[in-house]
C-alpha cells in the first residue's frame, strides 16, 4: 500500500496485488488451460465464466477467475452444454457490454487484466471460429472497439493510459473502498447502494451442512452461477494516493556545497529554489548509507537526551540526564556552557526560531527558557503534574507533553509583554490520553499534532480544533518516537515492541510495518528512507518501501538515544546512552 501510495506501484500492479488474497488456485486437471503472461492465475473476477485455450481438443470450461492462454477466443457457459453460446450474448462489443452493464440489472461483468495488458488476441477472432450469427444477420468475428481505438492494440494502450490516469489515481481507493474494503458489505454497503445478492458474499452459506446432495449440488451451481465478490480485506477507508506533483526545474540539483554547514538554507529570490533544495534532498538521502563519522564528543556524564542547533549553526545545543543544558561551539569544537536548572534529568531542548531561546523539558515537571545572549534562565513553566517527556514549538505556541498523561498547548506572548519575564504562559488546550505520554511531534505547517503513549498509542490531532482526528493502537510497547513525513500524509513511530510502523494520516490506518532484531529509539525519515538509532548503538538505514536494512552503521557504544539531521539532510548529529555526541557528514 505504501509503494502504491507513493508512485512506486502502478495502478494496474497495486489491483494485480490487492486481487491475489481469498482468491481460488487455479486448476490443474487440464493440461490444455494455461495462463498467458499477462495475467496471475489467482487475480482475475470470481463473477467471470471461461472460455478454452487454443490447443484444447473439444470446447471446455472453467469457473473462477482462471483464463486460458493468450488466444482467449471464446466464451462458453455451463448452460451451453460445452458448445458455444448464443451469438447475441457472447462478448460482441465493448460498448454494448458496457451499456448492459449500466442499464441491465442481471449484467455483472469485470474487466480481466488482459484489458490492461500488451497481448489483444483476446479481442480479435484469429482462429476464424465459427462464433455463430447475430439476430440482425451479423457474423460474431472481432470484438467491436470504441470509435476512440484505431484498432484492439491501440485500445488496450489507451485503456491501460486511462487506469494509470490522476484522475483515476485520485479516486481509485474510492473504488477499493467498495470492491475490497469497508463499503463492501454491511450498512456502509447498504448506504453506498453495494449489495448483490446474498450467495455472492464469501461466508455467506456453509454448503457442507447441506446434507441432501442433490441440494448441496444446486446450490453451489447457484453460487458459481452467480460468482463470488473477492475476499473483504479493509474495514476502514483505504488511503489515497499521493498524486505527483510536477516541477519546472531549471537545472541541474547539486549536492557540492558544504555539507559540513549545520544551519538551514536561507531563502532565495530563485523561483526554482525550493524544487532544487527538495531534488536535492532527494539526492542526499540517496547517498546516506555514505554517512560518515566527523567527530565525537564526550560532554555529559549521562546519556544525552537531546540536541538542538542554532539557526546560524555556531551553536549546539543538547540535554542530558545529568540534568544539564550544554552549549557546544561548533568553531572552537568545545564545549562553551553548561547550565542546570534543577537536580532531574533534562528529557528534550529545542531553539526557538529568534536564535536567542533555548527551551529545555525537565523530569521535575517544569519546562525551562534559556536566553543563550544573557547566559541565563529567563523563565519556568510549571504546567504538568508529572515527567514533562517532550516539547514541540510552532508560531508562538508550546506544546509540551508529559507523563501526567496530557499533552497541553500553550500560548507564549512575545517579549516586552510581561514587565521582568521573557514571556507570558496562556493555557489554550489539555489534550487528555489514557497513559502517560512520551513523545509528540508537529506536522511540517503546524496544522497536526501527533502523540505517543506509554500504552502504544498513537493520536493525531488537529491543532485549530484541538481535536482528536485519530486513535491508533499501533504498538505492543511504550512509543519512543514519532514524525510527520515531509508532506504530512504519513507519520512513522518505533516503540519498544522493536517495531516500526507507518500510519496514514488521512485514514489512521497502519499501512507498513517492520519488526526490527532490536528496539529502534529515535531517527529521522524522508517519508521512503530511515535513517534511525537502535539499541545496540548502531545506525540503521532503512528503506521502508522494500521494508529492508540497506545499511549499518557503527556508532555508539550504548543505545541511540538523540538525533538531528539539518534541512538538506547533509550533516547529523546523535547523542547516546555512553554519554557521547558524533557529529556526521554525508559524502557524496
Amino acid at each position: 500500500m505504501l509503494q502504491w501510495q507513493r508512485g512506486h506501484l502502478s495502478n494496474y500492479q497495486y489491483l494485480l496485488h490487492l486481487n491475489r488474497p481469498g482468491r481460488p488456485q487455479p486448476a490443474t486437471t487440464s493440461p490444455s488451460i494455461r495462463f498467458s503472461p499477462g495475467s496471475s492465475p489467482t487475480t482475475l473476477a470470481h463473477s467471470w465464466k471461461i472460455l478454452v485455450s487454443e490447443g484444447c481438443p473439444e470446447p471446455r470450461f472453467l469457473y473462477g477467475s482462471h483464463y486460458s492462454s493468450p488466444a482467449t477466443s471464446c466464451f462458453i457457459s455451463s448452460e451451453s452444454n460445452g458448445r458455444y453460446d448464443h451469438a447475441d450474448r457472447m462478448f460482441n462489443s465493448v460498448g454494448e457490454t458496457w451499456r448492459n452493464c449500466l442499464d441491465g440489472a442481471t449484467d455483472f461483468k469485470e474487466l480481466i487484466p488482459e484489458f490492461y495488458g500488451n497481448d489483444c488476441s483476446f479481442l480479435e477472432n484469429r482462429l476464424n471460429l465459427d462464433l455463430g450469427r447475430r439476430q440482425n444477420g451479423s457474423l460474431v468475428v472481432d470484438v467491436v472497439l470504441p470509435p476512440w481505438a484505431s484498432d484492439a492494440a491501440d485500445f488496450l494502450q489507451k485503456h491501460r493510459a486511462a487506469l494509470e490516469s490522476q484522475f483515476v489515481s485520485e479516486h481509485l481507493h474510492e473504488w477499493i473502498d467498495l470492491v475490497f474494503g469497508y463499503k463492501q458489505r454491511g450498512a456502509e454497503a447498504v448506504a453506498a447502494h453495494n449489495v448483490f445478492h446474498p450467495l455472492t458474499y464469501e461466508g455467506s452459506i456453509d454448503c457442507d451442512s447441506i446434507e441432501d446432495p442433490d441440494q448441496r449440488i444446486a446450490m453451489l451451481t447457484q453460487i458459481l452461477e452467480f460468482g463470488q465478490t473477492p475476499t473483504q480485506l479493509f474495514t476502514s477507508p483505504h488511503p489515497q494516493r499521493i498524486t505527483p506533483r510536477f516541477h519546472n526545474i531549471t537545472r541541474s540539483p547539486s549536492i557540492t556545497s558544504p555539507i559540513s554547514e549545520l544551519s538551514p538554507a536561507s531563502p532565495s529570490a530563485d523561483s526554482s529554489f525550493e524544487d532544487l533544495t527538495e531534488e536535492s534532498r532527494k539526492l542526499v538521502w540517496a547517498n546516506m548509507g555514505n554517512l560518515k563519522p566527523v567527530s565525537s564528543h564526550k560532554i555529559h556524564k549521562e546519556a544525552v537526551t537531546g540536541i538542538s542547533v542554532s539557526r546560524d549553526g555556531s551553536a549546539i545545543f543538547s540535554t542530558s540526564q545529568d540534568s544539564t543544558l550544554k552549549m557546544f561551539s561548533k568553531e572552537l569544537k568545545d564545549f562553551q556552557r553548561s547550565m542546570s536548572f534543577s537536580n532531574m534529568a533534562l528529557s528534550s531542548c529545542l531553539m526557538l526560531a529568534d536564535g536567542k531561546t533555548v527551551v529545555c523539558s525537565s523530569w521535575d515537571n517544569n519546562v525551562y527558557f534559556y536566553s543563550v545572549p544573557f547566559g541565563r534562565r529567563q523563565d519556568t513553566l510549571m504546567g504538568h503534574d508529572d515527567a514533562v517527556s517532550a516539547i514541540c514549538w510552532f508560531d508562538d505556541r508550546l506544546y509540551t507533553a508529559s507523563w501526567d498523561s496530557t499533552v497541553k498547548v500553550w500560548q507564549c506572548e512575545s517579549e516586552g509583554s510581561a514587565a521582568h519575564k521573557r514571556s507570558q504562559f496562556e493555557l489554550l488546550a489539555e489534550l487528555e490520553h489514557d497513559a502517560g505520554v512520551n513523545a509528540i511531534a508537529l506536522s511540517p505547517a503546524g496544522t497536526l499534532l501527533v502523540s505517543g503513549c506509554k500504552d502504544g498509542t498513537v493520536t493525531i490531532w488537529d491543532t485549530s480544533s484541538y481535536g482528536a482526528l485519530q486513535q491508533i493502537p499501533c504498538h505492543a510497547a511504550a512509543v519512543h518516537h514519532m514524525a510527520f513525513s515531509p508532506d504530512s500524509r504519513h507519520v512513522l513511530s518505533v516503540g519498544a515492541d522493536s517495531c516500526m510502523k507507518v500510519i496514514d494520516v488521512q485514514t489512521g490506518m497502519v499501512i507498513s510495518s517492520v519488526k526490527s532484531e532490536e528496539e529502534q529509539r529515535c531517527f529521522c525519515w524522508d517519508g521512503n528512507s530511515v535513517l534511525c538509532g537502535g539499541q545496540s548503538g548502531d545506525l540503521l538505514l532503512w528503506d521502508l518501501l522494500s521494508n529492508t536494512v540497506t545499511r549499518r552503521i557503527s556508532a555508539h557504544s550504548g543505545a541511540v538515544t538523540a538525533m538531528w539531521m539539518n534541512d538538506l539532510n547533509t550533516t547529523v548529529i546523535t547523542g547516546g546512552d555512553d554519554r557521547q555526541m558524533i557529529f556526521w557528514r554525508v559524502q557524496s
